[in-house]
């Protein structure tokens, strides 16, 4: 295997570790507005994701910036052809961010429910966002002999790509509820739980639409074993969920996440961005990637790095492993950030 090719392997690694994480608590963010009824419900559901949400988009970071070392080609493209939709991303997680630091800086009720307002949009949006912009990458966009982005902001909202989007919207709002109900709590939890039935059925359509298409267009049999074992993993996941078992349903819900984009991966491989102006002028591992020297300094560092990230995380959520719910919510505490 040439280092390409494993760069790709760890670049769609990054993908599924972000999505995993950040999935959840984008569906967590959804949740404000969907589950909690009162503003004690709101600040627990935020307070099982303050200690871990800005350490889940590190993922994201990483993501980004190996791709713009190991393929400067297919980063060059993407960032330039998604310009619009990966820049309301990038305001959405600033907003975001600013929303879960400030929100509770101030006690007045129109201030807190403004900035809870903006945790529900910031963490709706991206959510869909994602599932449109890698709906395109494997779908393939408007590419020319240069290696350059043709197509117009309209060229990216086909039913392909917008299909995507409601696969990762509703399955990231599964995956949030399921983990609400591992980490709270009395009613809520209950609650949390009846609301992912729904949410995981609906999401079981979708989803199965939307690989079924995915398998038809670009699969392999690598692809249709990872599409059976997401669609496997979701149905497990509810049942999961039906007979409380809310650290099986929520390790489902993931194995259901990472199996989704490992499909995506597979069958995109060895293209990282297919054109679909001419086969031929579609980037792949080989022609969008760096030199052989940069691949391997990288491998060196990443090899020596990955390791202490991923203890730092593991023992984070260890730390704030303990459930929570509104008799742990402070009637007068209104000042500091989630937590």
């Amino acid at each position: 295997m040439e280092l390409h090719d494993v760069w790709f392997v760890l670049i769609a690694v990054l993908w599924t570790g972000y999505f995993f994480l950040e999935g959840f608590d984008f569906g967590v963010g959804i949740l404000t507005k969907l589950l909690a009824r009162n503003r004690p419900e709101r600040r627990v559901l935020i307070n099982t994701i303050g200690p871990v949400w800005d350490g889940n988009e590190v993922w994201l970071l990483t993501a980004g910036g190996a791709t713009f070392a190991a393929f400067p080609e297919w980063y060059a493209t993407l960032f330039s052809g998604f310009y619009l939709p990966l820049l309301v991303i990038l305001v959405c997680l600033i907003v975001r961010g600013v929303a879960f630091e400030y929100r509770a800086k101030r006690p007045e009720e129109n201030w807190q429910r403004n900035w809870e307002t903006a945790i529900f949009w910031t963490s709706l949006i991206p959510a869909f966002l994602w599932g449109v912009a890698f709906g395109n990458i494997v779908r393939g966009v408007k590419i020319d002999q240069h290696f350059e982005y043709v197509g117009t902001l309209g060229d990216l909202l086909h039913p392909y790509a917008l299909l995507g989007g409601l696969v990762t919207l509703t399955l990231f709002t599964f995956h949030g509820a399921v983990f609400t109900a591992l980490k709270t709590v009395g009613d809520i939890r209950l609650r949390a739980r009846k609301l992912a039935l729904w949410v995981g059925l609906v999401t079981a359509v979708v989803a199965l639409g939307f690989l079924l298409w995915t398998q038809a267009d670009s699969g392999d049999g690598k692809s249709l074993v990872a599409l059976i074992v997401a669609v496997a993993a979701l149905v497990a996941a509810l049942v999961a969920n039906q007979v409380g078992r809310e650290g099986w349903s929520f390790a489902l819900s993931g194995v259901t996440i990472v199996a989704s984009v490992a499909m995506l991966f597979l069958s995109l491989f060895p293209n990282v961005m297919p054109s679909t102006l001419n086969g031929d002028w579609s980037l792949t591992v080989a022609n969008a990637s760096s030199s052989p020297y940069t691949l391997k300094i990288m491998t060196w560092c990443a090899a020596i790095a990955t390791p202490i990230v991923l203890l730092y995380q593991g023992w984070t959520y260890w730390v704030f492993r303990k459930r929570i719910g509104t008799q742990h919510i402070a009637p007068d505490a209104s000042a500091g950030a989630a937590h």
